[in-house]
């Protein structure tokens, strides 16, 4: 497996729009730090679009697509999204309409639930109260399973025909034909007619979890925070470059290298 070559190398010149998880890239120790969202809004003042893709719910999507410089947030995965319209307006679209959403949250939760009571303190995450698609079960936020019951959970889950990916919090479960991949691809399409072109250099995508190899396989300029490392000898796909920083000092990082190449200058990326 390739290894992730230093921030410094990447050709940053050209990007227009900033992809970024938010658990673990964007928090640190589970907060916003206030510079973190310095960063944020520096960069959406530099004229650089932003878009959150998270495994976290519809309900708090919608917030931080009302009250973040972003313009747009891919929530549960992939099985939805927020765009801002014309005059600031929202518009919410789903990867899979309600008849094939209907029975499949249905079946989710029978299957989500059956799993739960093999894994002793396996427990739905407290925020699964607001979603709409997929379901998160609760690892490392305020459960602390380990890594031998989160495996276990994956395997569990995985036999019964749900799909789970792990994030740096919680293993989000799903059942449809949609992860953080085809929801950008599709985000890409109907926000700004635009596809992510290999070679162009235009978007940036950065992360830190297993859920993020996908995306770390779908952009040539993919970025780990530097916590990456941590799960680099487990996930198919790793970043292409990786920051010094670990968390959202990772990700400022990031926006400082970026911030350098619009002004027209190398810049220091530390």
């Amino acid at each position: 497996m390739a290894t992730p070559r230093p921030l410094r190398d990447a050709d940053l010149s050209r990007v227009e729009a900033v992809f970024t998880d938010v658990d673990g890239t964007l928090t640190t120790a589970h907060r916003l730090r206030s510079t973190t969202l310095q960063a944020l809004e520096r960069l959406a003042d530099a004229g650089f679009k932003l878009v959150l893709v998270t495994g976290r719910p519809a309900g708090w999507a919608e917030c931080w697509a009302r009250t973040l410089p972003v313009e747009g947030v891919i929530a549960e995965n992939g099985g939805l999204f927020f765009l801002r319209g014309a005059h600031g307006r929202l518009r919410k679209v789903y990867a899979e309409s309600p008849r094939v959403r209907g029975p499949n949250r249905e079946r989710l939760v029978a299957e989500v639930t059956a799993v739960l009571g093999q894994v002793p303190g396996a427990r739905l995450s407290v925020d699964s109260a607001y979603t709409e698609v997929d379901l998160a079960v609760d690892y490392n936020e305020e459960a602390r399973l380990g890594e031998a019951g989160a495996d276990r959970l994956e395997a569990l889950l995985r036999a019964r025909g749900v799909t789970a990916v792990r994030s740096s919090v919680h293993i989000n479960c799903w059942l449809g034909r949609f992860d953080k991949r085809s929801a950008v691809r599709r985000f890409l399409k109907v926000a700004w007619g635009a596809r992510n072109v290999p070679g162009e250099g235009r978007f940036v995508y950065v992360g830190d979890s297993f859920n993020d190899a996908p995306m770390f396989g779908e952009f040539a300029l993919s970025v780990g925070v530097a916590n990456v490392r941590r799960v680099l000898g487990r996930i198919d796909t790793p970043p292409a470059f990786i920051t010094r920083a670990e968390e959202g000092r990772g990700f400022e990082e990031l926006a400082r290298a970026l911030l350098a190449h619009r002004r027209g200058t190398r810049g220091d990326a530390s």
